[in-house]
C-alpha cells in the first residue's frame, strides 16, 4: 500500500468509526454532557466501576486510539488525561494539563502553557519536549493515526522553555482547539516508554492520567487502578476502573440493567429510550449533520447534479426510517441542531417523485440513464438501509440501483480511492469547522465525496478564520445553501453520542465527541464489582 493509500485509509477509519457502531434511533432524550443530579452534593471517594466501550483499542498507544464516545476515549481519558476539554454546547474551551492554548495571530500560530511540575507515573516530566514528541508523531503518515486529519494541520512545532511550545499552523485555525480536542493530539504519553516499541508500551503504557494500566486482557477487559499522583487532587474518586467492549446494543443495556455494568458508551436512539423509560439516567451531546448516503460526484453517473438530485428526491427518508429503524429514527431534518448557533431553517431534503421521474427521464433521453452500485457493509443496519434505497428507486424507471455488500476492512481502501458510486458515510457536527471542511471541503483528504466547488470551499474557510460569530454564522450559512444546491449528500440519521449510566454512577461529564471524563465519576455503591 503506497503512503497516499494509507493516509487515505486512515482518514476513512476515523471517519467511518461512529458510522459503523450507529445500530438505530428514537426520539432523543434531553441532551446534555454531565450530569447535574447532584450540583449540590461533594462526590464520594472510593468505589470502582464497571464501563462498556463500543470498540477494542488495536493498541494504548494514543497514536493508534479514536477520541470519540463508542471507540477508546475512556481509555485514553484515563490514562494520559487531557490537555484541554471544551463545553459540548457553548464549544467554551476549558483546560487540564494545560493552562492556556492562544493565538495572538488569527490562528496562523499558537502558544500551548502547560502546568508546572507535571510528572508521567514512570517519574520523567510532562513538559513542552513530551507534547512536541506527541504531536510530531501523529503528523507522520508512516504512523497511520486517526488523528492525522487533525495533526496535519500543524506545520511545526518548537519547545521554546519546559513549559512552552509553539505551534506553527499549515494555515491559519483560530478555531483549531475544537479539533484538537476530538483527538489524539489531546492524549500524551511517556516518549521514554513510547520508543520501547508497541509490544512493550502497550504492557506498561505511561501517561500521567488520572488512572494507570493493571493488566490487559484483549478482547476481554482493561483493569484500572487510581493515580495517586494525578495532578487533580483529590481526583479521580475511584480506586479502580474496568472497562470492557461489548459491540451490541442490546448487551450493553442489559448490562446496565442487570447491574453487570454501571455505565455505557451507547449510539442507538432507540436503546436510550429504552434506558430512559427503564429510568436509568442519560447523557447525550448535541450534534448536527449525521448518517448520509455519499454520492462520489468525481465519476458518472453522480458527477452529473441531476443523477444525484433525482435520488435525493426520489427517496422517502421517513420509509427508509420504517423499514431499517421500525420508524423510530431521529431525521435530520437541517444541517444544525437548534441548539446551535449556526442553526438556519433550510431543509436538508426534500421528497418530490415527480421531480425526480422528470430527471430520471431527462438523463436517460440524453443516454445517460442512471445506473450505480451501491457499496455496504455487511452489518444489518448498511444492507438494510441500502435495500430501501434500492427498493424505492426499483419504482422509477430510467434508474438502476445494484448493491455489493463488502467487508469493513475491504470497503475502507476503496473509499479510499474513489472505487465507489454511493455508501454510507459520517458528518457529526460539534463546531462546524471540525467536521464541515474536513467532509467538503476540496483540499481535504477527507472529501470522499469529491465534492469541488469554489464558493463552498471559500465558505468553509471564511467559516474557519472568521473571528466573531456574527461572521461565522454568515460563513456557515452559504455552506448549508451550496451543499443544498449541489447535493453531494442525503442525510438520513442523526448520530447519538451518548452514555447510559446505573442508578448510582455520577459524575458523567463529556466533552468534543462525546469523551466522558473518568476522573469525574463517582458512586454511591462502594462495594467493588
Amino acid at each position: 500500500m503506497t503512503i497516499r493509500h494509507r493516509r487515505f485509509t486512515v482518514f476513512v477509519l476515523a471517519m467511518l468509526c461512529s458510522t459503523v457502531l450507529v445500530v438505530s434511533g428514537c426520539s432523543a432524550p434531553e441532551t446534555r454532557g454531565t450530569d447535574d443530579r447532584t450540583a449540590n452534593t461533594e462526590p464520594t471517594l472510593g468505589g470502582s466501576m464497571q464501563a462498556i466501550q463500543g470498540g477494542e483499542p488495536r493498541s494504548l498507544d494514543p497514536a493508534t486510539m479514536v477520541n470519540a464516545w463508542m471507540a477508546q476515549s475512556l481509555v485514553g481519558n484515563a490514562l494520559y488525561g487531557t490537555l484541554m476539554t471544551n463545553d459540548v454546547e457553548t464549544f467554551e474551551v476549558g483546560h487540564a494539563l494545560a493552562t492556556s492554548f492562544v493565538s495572538e495571530d488569527g490562528g496562523a500560530t499558537f502558544t500551548l502553557t502547560l502546568r508546572p511540575d507535571l510528572a508521567f507515573t514512570d517519574g520523567t516530566l510532562l513538559d513542552a519536549a513530551a507534547v512536541k514528541h506527541n504531536w510530531d508523531r501523529l503528523r507522520d503518515p508512516k504512523v497511520g493515526s486517526p488523528s492525522l486529519t487533525q495533526a496535519a494541520q500543524v506545520a511545526s512545532t518548537e519547545v521554546v522553555d519546559p513549559l512552552t511550545l509553539r505551534v506553527v499552523m499549515a494555515a491559519p485555525n483560530p478555531h483549531f482547539a475544537q479539533s484538537l480536542v476530538t483527538s489524539g493530539m489531546n492524549w500524551i504519553a511517556s516518549p521514554d516508554a513510547l520508543q520501547k516499541g508497541q509490544s512493550e508500551f502497550d504492557k506498561n503504557p505511561i501517561g500521567a492520567g488520572p488512572f494507570r494500566l493493571a493488566s490487559w486482557s484483549r478482547q476481554n477487559r482493561i483493569e484500572l487502578t487510581r493515580n495517586p499522583d494525578y495532578w487533580d487532587h483529590p481526583k479521580p474518586y475511584l480506586d479502580a476502573l474496568t472497562i470492557r467492549t461489548v459491540p451490541d446494543t442490546n448487551q450493553r443495556l442489559n448490562a446496565i440493567t442487570t447491574g453487570s455494568a454501571d455505565l455505557a458508551m451507547e449510539a442507538s436512539w432507540f436503546t436510550l429510550s429504552k434506558a430512559e423509560a427503564a429510568g436509568y439516567p442519560t447523557y447525550t451531546v448535541p450534534t448536527g449533520g449525521g448518517q448520509f448516503l455519499a454520492f462520489n460526484t468525481r465519476k458518472a453517473p453522480f458527477d452529473d447534479v441531476r443523477a444525484r438530485r433525482a435520488v435525493s428526491l426520489a427517496l422517502d427518508l421517513e420509509a427508509i426510517d420504517a423499514a431499517v429503524y421500525n420508524s423510530t429514527g431521529s431525521i435530520p431534518e437541517t444541517l444544525f441542531p437548534e441548539v446551535s448557533p449556526f442553526h438556519k431553517d433550510m431543509a436538508l431534503h426534500e421528497k418530490d417523485r415527480d421531480a425526480a421521474k422528470q430527471l430520471f427521464d431527462e438523463l436517460a433521453a440524453e443516454g445517460n440513464p442512471v445506473d450505480f452500485t451501491f457499496l455496504a457493509y455487511s452489518s444489518i443496519e448498511n444492507k438494510a438501509v441500502a435495500e430501501a434505497v434500492q427498493a424505492q428507486l426499483s419504482t422509477f424507471e430510467n434508474v438502476t440501483a445494484r448493491i455489493e455488500i463488502v467487508e469493513f476492512v475491504a470497503g475502507v481502501p476503496r473509499l479510499a480511492a474513489g472505487d465507489f458510486d454511493m455508501a454510507i458515510l459520517s458528518a457529526t457536527i460539534l463546531d462546524p469547522d471540525a467536521s464541515l471542511w474536513s467532509v467538503f471541503h476540496s483540499d481535504s483528504r477527507g472529501n470522499y465525496t469529491g465534492i469541488d466547488d469554489e464558493e463552498l470551499d471559500q465558505a468553509l474557510d471564511v467559516g474557519r478564520v472568521a473571528k466573531s460569530t456574527e461572521e461565522r454564522v454568515a460563513a456557515y450559512e452559504v455552506v448549508q445553501q451550496r451543499l443544498a444546491d449541489l447535493d453531494p449528500a442525503v442525510w438520513y440519521v442523526r448520530s447519538a453520542p451518548s452514555v447510559v449510566t446505573g442508578k448510582d454512577t455520577f459524575g458523567v461529564a463529556t466533552y468534543g465527541m462525546g469523551s466522558v471524563l473518568p476522573e469525574e465519576l463517582w458512586t454511591t455503591e462502594q462495594e467493588s464489582k
